[in-house]
């Protein structure tokens, strides 16, 4: 779960960051300004991350701060998961990433599952749409919304894509080790629910 501190820093840096958007006057911009500055300095302190990758991150965002949108898709054979490994840090996740403009979350979805597993799905059903600072995952400066949506394997085979380096699919009880900032145990234990359920309805948090 989030630190309060963290939480503190992120609404700092909407404020700011929104005021720097939508303020006409001088004095206030320059408030917005110190604002946007002592967030990205506690994210600096706090975290692993320096402080210029810190305003790096923060330069590309502009406008109202909104949550950005990550999508992961859910294949089940067998009773078991589709995971691919990933090369950033060599720990498994559910294919997926941020949604890309232009396409749905169910369209996204489908793309990244041939992207990075080689296999070609249909999108069934949404599963879940979780806030990523409800749950265990790793503290991290944005806030994400994580939708799952269950998608039907139709064909394909399995092959690396250019972030990932591996494909299985893996049972409940023979999860490897999981990249936390993607998926949690929790988060796959919640999936095979709705494989022993089907009738089970949509989690929202």
């Amino acid at each position: 779960m989030s630190n309060k501190w963290l939480d503190w820093a992120k609404q700092i840096h909407a404020i700011s960051q929104t005021g720097l958007a939508y303020s006409k006057d001088v004095y206030d911009k320059e408030r917005y300004e110190q604002l946007l500055r002592l967030s990205t300095e506690i994210f600096a302190e706090y975290t692993d991350s320096g402080m210029e990758k810190i305003k790096l991150f923060f330069s590309k965002e502009t406008g109202y701060q909104t949550p950005k949108v990550d999508v992961r898709g859910v294949v089940f054979k067998e009773n078991k998961i589709l995971l691919v490994k990933e090369n950033s840090d060599q720990r498994w996740a559910l294919p997926g990433g941020f949604c890309d403009v232009g396409l749905s979350p169910a369209e996204n979805a489908v793309k990244e599952i041939k992207e990075e597993s080689g296999y070609d799905t249909v999108s069934t059903k949404l599963l879940a749409v979780l806030d990523y600072h409800k749950h265990p995952h790793p503290p991290d400066i944005f806030h994400y919304y994580k939708i799952f949506i269950q998608c039907e394997l139709i064909g394909g085979s399995p092959s690396m894509g250019v972030e990932t380096n591996d494909v299985r699919f893996f049972s409940e009880s023979n999860l490897p080790e999981l990249s936390l900032n993607r998926n949690t145990e929790s988060q796959i234990k919640l999936l095979f629910e709705f494989l022993r359920n089907p009738q089970k309805e949509t989690i929202v948090d």
